[in-house]
């Protein structure tokens, strides 16, 4: 009988649940389970395309929760036997150098349907091409299968509510995979190398901020005991959908959006932790709205392959040339900063910035604010919040980006008034002062326009615009 040997390349996997790569190679008679830490994410890079701009592609938040996710995936693979692999340097060059030194037949990996990703998914077929190796391709990063969409991907349609509508009626889910057996691996053939820290990746080491609303631990460990922690200790499911657009404190949201884009968490998992508590608790319309936003994050996963590139461009997918956007280096740089003088933005860039991590809510007034009353071109945000956000995601983040620009889907007006947004999600103004500490002893009903004070008044708050907090960079 032959002998078989599969690589496991994980990639935004990592997790030994519901994973259909790794389930699939564990049939082999010997599996070695592999992840490469790529330079070129953590690097300083050029955008590409008009109006190009350099970005640092990986910050120091998701840097931190991808090596304990790491960190937690090789733990959860020693208890089963089994090892991972671990290097720093280009999955082109790792993955079919660890297949060529144990003599694989294969190599499962799941594919990531972006540009960027496509290409080293590419380079690194055609190296094992080379070496006889087979690829096997999976997918396991949707709550529906992309072979189970009642349309081909190139059909899916560019409005929410039409995709939502057809997947919900002529769609299932499917069950999730457990965790299989591992027989060990040829490990010593290769070394397991050990994990890099921030700075040898280039990053800047940074732990969680205590203000954050919360620490966000990588792993998969982690992730399941949010889920857990979420859904049945805290029992919060039932209020989701009032609570969802809160702005302070852990439980006011589900959260799981960074071990969901980092693979710690499969969202097949979290639909069947749905459907349980549905069968053992409540079934409402908070239980469906967060099946309802798993399948908003499906929609744009699939928008991705079907535009390619055109995704990311400055004129999106509706290939807009009406809109005059700016190249204001300084106004783009005051709004990262969160100093724009206006406190909601400012007080959801500075937790951006100190945690990364702010509400749903939070990143559509900054985005708006950028693209919509500024006019700074809407992909300079979109890659700060690549660069910042501990649950990056390349379809979600480019694709709310581009919606709220007004270049994406739909083709509705995006524009937030702030201040409005601000009075009504913050009405006492507990977020703003939360995270801008000098406007604290402004009253609630001046706190998110503390323009509209007079010398007088500001001198009785101790805030002097200009000195103690900036001018606003717009009048709303």
């Amino acid at each position: 009988m032959t002998h078989s040997t599969a690589v496991v390349w994980f990639r935004r996997d990592l997790r030994v649940h519901d994973n259909e790569a790794l389930t699939e190679a564990a049939v082999a008679d010997e599996v070695l389970p592999v992840y490469a830490f790529a330079p070129d994410d953590y690097d300083e890079r050029e955008y590409g395309g008009r109006g190009s701009f350099r970005f640092q592609k990986t910050g120091p938040h998701r840097t931190r929760f991808r090596l304990e996710s790491v960190a937690d995936l090789r733990e959860r693979l020693r208890e089963r036997g089994s090892d991972l692999v671990v290097r720093h340097d280009r999955p082109e060059r790792v993955v079919p150098a660890v297949a060529s030194a144990v003599d694989a037949d294969s190599v499962h990996f799941h594919t990531v349907p972006a540009p960027e990703e496509t290409a080293v998914e590419n380079a690194v077929k055609r190296e094992l091409a080379a070496l006889d190796v087979a690829a096997r391709r999976h997918w396991g990063h949707t709550l529906h299968h992309i072979n189970d969409l009642p349309m081909a991907y190139t059909e899916v349609p560019d409005t929410y509510t039409t995709f939502r509508k057809r997947v919900e009626a002529d769609s299932t889910v499917r069950d999730t995979l457990g965790t299989p057996a591992l027989p060990a691996g040829p490990v010593d053939a290769v070394g397991a190398g050990e994990l890099p820290d921030p700075e040898t990746l280039g990053v800047e080491a940074r732990r969680p901020d205590e203000r954050g609303v919360l620490t966000f631990e990588g792993g998969e460990a982690a992730g399941l005991d949010r889920l857990e922690r979420y859904v049945w200790e805290a029992d919060r499911l039932r209020e989701y959908k009032e609570t969802r657009n809160g702005l302070l404190g852990e439980g006011y949201s589900s959260k799981l959006s960074a071990w969901l884009n980092e693979g710690c968490l499969s969202p097949r998992r979290v639909a069947a932790e749905v459907d349980r508590y549905e069968d053992l608790r409540v079934s409402n319309d908070s239980t469906y709205w967060l099946l309802f936003e798993l399948r908003w994050r499906d929609f744009f996963q699939f928008q991705v392959p079907k535009h390619g590139g055109q995704y990311f461009a400055r004129e999106g997918i509706r290939e807009r040339e009406d809109i005059d956007w700016r190249d204001d280096e300084s106004a783009f740089e005051r709004w990262a900063a969160g100093e724009t003088g206006v406190p909601f933005v400012d007080a959801n860039m500075q937790e951006l910035n100190a945690t990364g991590y702010m509400s749903n809510r939070g990143r559509q007034n900054a985005a708006s604010f950028l693209a919509n009353d500024l006019r700074v071109d809407w992909r300079r945000g979109a890659a700060y919040f690549e660069t910042q956000l501990v649950d990056y995601d390349a379809a979600s983040n480019y694709g709310n980006w581009a919606y709220i620009a007004g270049v994406g889907n739909d083709s509705r007006d995006r524009s937030f008034d702030v201040v409005s947004q601000a009075r009504r999600y913050d009405s006492e103004g507990e977020y703003v002062t939360h995270w801008l500490p000098e406007l604290g002893d402004l009253p609630a009903d001046r706190v998110h326009e503390p323009w509209t004070l007079s010398d007088q008044e500001q001198a009785e708050h101790g805030v002097e615009l200009g000195v103690d907090y900036p001018e606003p960079m717009v009048r709303l």
